[in-house]
């Protein structure tokens, strides 16, 4: 449903250690903050339940998959229907031997599984080898309907392709969640680090403004490695919310759990798809071959 009323977002940035409880009870206790501040939707970073195993390709790690619904879940589902928010897990699904996926299941304030969105873009690159471990999604971008209105909701590298964004937002998304693990390796950040966080957070804001929806990122902090061979991950936090204007409304810092809280005013998003009125003015006859990888020579000339 889409709705009218105007509700409070919150983002949780966390550090995330070894034992996959700790990790349970400290969001959980981040949770019943983020709802006694007065939050009705609250958002995980991803995998949050485990340190960013992805960061070499090991077989034992899959032993850390879960069924949806499953534990995660279960444990959730009872924490969303006593604090009545809506609530973004995300969880290391497996769905059957031999096929696991990324993936964030969406509870619905009474509790109940709102909705499951499994990761669409498996990134393959030194310290994020999660084609490893995950099979892309297949599940499409589908918003889920729930006490707040509706949810879209994406992961990490996906925050990165405007086709799911455009999507989300076409299939009536009010707000789009990106529960996040991303970071600087230790040998990029002072070349390259500035610049690859401006552009993490320049895409996603581009993605409020090209579709007229409010966007939350939720990202982890600390540094986590794998094995003393391994370079490891500096998670940059920096986890923020925006308007459907682009307008930045609450970020967290690089290093340190934080809360972010903010405001999502439907009306906000009328107010601004009137005045740029970007969905109204789309060409939609002219875009034959987005759905193609590549178009080389042969092909350009019939689109």
């Amino acid at each position: 449903m889409e709705s009218s009323q105007k509700f409070t977002v919150a983002v949780v940035q966390m550090a995330c250690e070894a034992d996959p409880r700790a990790n349970l009870e400290r969001a959980v206790a981040h949770i019943r903050e983020a709802t006694a501040r007065g939050a009705k939707l609250v958002c995980l970073p991803e995998l949050f339940r485990t340190q960013y195993f992805c960061q070499q390709e090991d077989a034992s790690f899959f032993d850390l998959a879960e069924p949806v619904p499953g534990p995660t879940t279960d444990a959730l589902g009872k924490v969303a229907q006593e604090t009545g928010a809506v609530i973004v897990a995300p969880i290391f699904e497996r769905r059957a031997a031999g096929v696991y996926h990324n993936s964030a299941a969406v509870l619905d304030a009474t509790g109940e599984l709102a909705g499951l969105y499994r990761k669409m873009h498996i990134p393959d690159d030194p310290a994020y080898y999660e084609k490893y471990y995950f099979t892309p999604g297949d599940l499409g971008f589908q918003p889920f309907k729930t006490r707040v209105g509706d949810v879209g909701t994406l992961i990490c590298w996906d925050q990165w392709y405007p086709e799911g964004a455009r999507l989300m937002a076409l299939r009536g998304a009010q707000i789009l969640l990106y529960p996040t693990a991303i970071g600087w390796h230790p040998h990029e950040k002072e070349s390259l680090g500035v610049a690859q966080l401006d552009a993490w957070r320049t895409i996603q804001r581009a993605h409020a403004i090209a579709n007229g929806v409010y966007v939350a990122a939720a990202n982890r902090v600390g540094y986590e490695t794998m094995t003393k061979s391994n370079a490891g991950i500096e998670f940059w936090g920096s986890s923020f919310v925006a308007d459907p204007f682009g307008i930045v409304m609450a970020q967290a810092s690089a290093e340190q759990e934080e809360i972010l809280l903010a405001e999502v005013d439907p009306h906000r998003i009328e107010e601004v798809r009137r005045n740029w009125p970007f969905l109204r003015d789309r060409r939609v006859d002219a875009y034959g071959g987005i759905d193609q990888r590549f178009l080389d020579m042969a092909h350009r000339g019939r689109i």
